[in-house]
């Protein structure tokens, strides 16, 4: 007589071998025709809406087999797939398939890796993830960090950490007002909307930003910048953080690292780097000069599953000290019980972010890391580069397509009709209306996927690469997909506006 408990949602072990190996079979033929299928379906909502019915909460249970496999169809068919080759849109990488069955490990046994007692191994797999990403950049492994959702959190995590550090007073107690009304935060006009959100968020309001105006190469005005810092300290104005970017959001441009540092160390502020997207770069041998100062920050955001190819969502904020992170948010209520005689060896992360429960995020990133290792990296992301590169210089040689910029593994490109004279005083505002038109339309149309920018006042397609299925054969046809659908966009704005 077995003492085992019946629920409604246990599943036997035949049958979660039989559903499971179901489920790799169906996500095998999906990962081996994802090229074959549509980037999207370009579904509205209402549609999707009723593809899945508008039914109250089932009162009874369904099979899980027939959940499984229901799902399986809707979620394969009707999403867009950042995994395919032709899926050039933000900054979400194709997803490695290792990291896909490694979240499935990590939810079978579902630690909780907010302390070390509640996730043995997995407390240790992230403190070597953390390690290996330092290193993997190109600073110190001595910098600690801890794993987040992605850049949003990685840069708010730093960004506290870095007013606990540089704030007058004892802001933990004392709170803003305590500290100074007056913080004040620098950072390049390309700067993420991250940074907004937490002057608004924490409480410093959107005026406490200092947003330095770009050079020619659009990278902070660092000459500006250390004058507006001056200006400021002069007015009793009290600066804390200067956020200088390693590869920014439109264009991929790198900003002059170690003036900031420099500026940084006289100044005594904090120095963030927001790398989410473009650090990754600074493993290529070619490339490490562009990132001259990273290991004089204080602090950087770096996403994994941008252009380390991790399934979402894996980003990671490192500190050169790691005691700024627990300064900030270490607590010990009486309820946990999370201390240990070996004290200087336990490592609990609650300590070290915004989260007290905490997914296994690493082991997707710890298992990818392992199967590329650095060269694997220093290959595919090179590659990226280079199919940038080529999409730059196919725009630029076709009479119908613009090139614009090109840096990291971004391009900007727009279309421009043979036919619009160079001296005709609305060309600008009509291109911009047009290019904007086309990226609607391609963005549906289940071709290809791609995204915008606003450079110098122009309306520009945008194409990220952190795809490692995307090759030049894309490349070559997305070119002849751009130019065919703008020639149709183009004369239907020019009939729209003949009536």
């Amino acid at each position: 007589m077995t003492n085992s408990r019946k629920t409604p949602i246990g599943i036997s072990k035949e049958e979660f071998k039989r559903m499971g190996h179901q489920l790799i079979d169906t996500i095998a033929g999906f990962i081996d025709t994802i090229d074959k299928r549509p980037v999207t379906t370009g579904e509205t909502p209402g549609q999707l809406q009723s593809i899945i019915g508008i039914s109250s909460l089932p009162e009874n249970g369904i099979s899980a087999e027939e959940i499984l496999s229901k799902t399986s169809h809707l979620v394969f068919n009707h999403s867009l797939l950042n995994g395919h080759p032709k899926f050039l849109g933000y900054i979400t990488s194709s997803p490695a398939p290792i990291g896909a069955l490694a979240d499935l490990l990590a939810a079978t046994v579902n630690p909780n890796v907010g302390a070390q007692i509640l996730s043995p191994i997995a407390t240790e797999i992230e403190k070597q993830t953390v390690k290996w990403l330092a290193e993997f950049i190109g600073v110190s492994p001595g910098y600690g960090g801890i794993l987040v959702s992605g850049g949003n959190m990685a840069n708010f995590t730093a960004f506290l950490a870095a007013r606990t550090a540089k704030a007058p007073g004892n802001i933990k107690e004392d709170g803003i007002p305590g500290a100074s009304p007056k913080l004040t935060i620098y950072c390049s006009k390309a700067t993420h909307t991250w940074i907004e959100k937490a002057a608004i968020l924490f409480g410093h309001g959107s005026k406490s930003i200092r947003w330095i105006q770009t050079d020619a190469a659009n990278r902070m005005d660092n000459e500006v910048l250390e004058r507006t810092i001056k200006n400021d300290l002069e007015k009793g104005y009290q600066p804390f953080i200067v956020v200088g970017t390693a590869g920014d959001v439109s264009t991929g441009v790198v900003d002059d690292l170690s003036g900031i540092a420099t500026i940084c160390k006289t100044y005594d502020l904090w120095f963030h780097i927001d790398g989410a997207y473009g650090i990754p770069a600074a493993v290529i041998p070619e490339q490490k000069m562009l990132f001259e100062g990273v290991g004089e920050a204080d602090s950087i955001a770096l996403d994994p599953h941008k252009w380390l190819y991790s399934p979402l969502e894996a980003g990671c904020t490192l500190v050169k000290n790691p005691k700024h992170l627990t300064d900030t948010y270490s607590s010990h209520p009486a309820y946990y019980n999370f201390s240990s005689n070996e004290e200087s060896l336990v490592q609990n992360y609650y300590e070290y972010g915004l989260q007290n429960s905490r997914g296994f995020r690493a082991l997707k990133v710890w298992v990818t890391l392992q199967q590329v290792g650095r060269r694997g990296y220093i290959k595919m992301i090179s590659e990226d580069i280079e199919l940038s590169k080529l999409f730059f210089e196919l725009a630029n040689s076709h009479p119908e397509l613009e090139a614009i910029t090109q840096n990291l593994s971004i391009t900007t490109l727009r279309y421009v009709p043979v036919d619009i004279a160079q001296n005709d005083e609305n060309r600008e505002t009509y291109l911009n209306t047009l290019n904007e038109a086309l990226l609607n339309k391609l963005q549906k149309g289940g071709e290809v996927f791609l995204s915008n920018a606003i450079v110098k006042e122009k309306y520009c397609l945008r194409g990220c690469i952190v795809n490692f299925r995307t090759s030049k054969k894309d490349i070559e046809e997305i070119i002849k997909i751009i130019a065919r659908e703008g020639k149709i966009m183009h004369r239907k704005l020019q009939e729209k506006q003949a009536i």
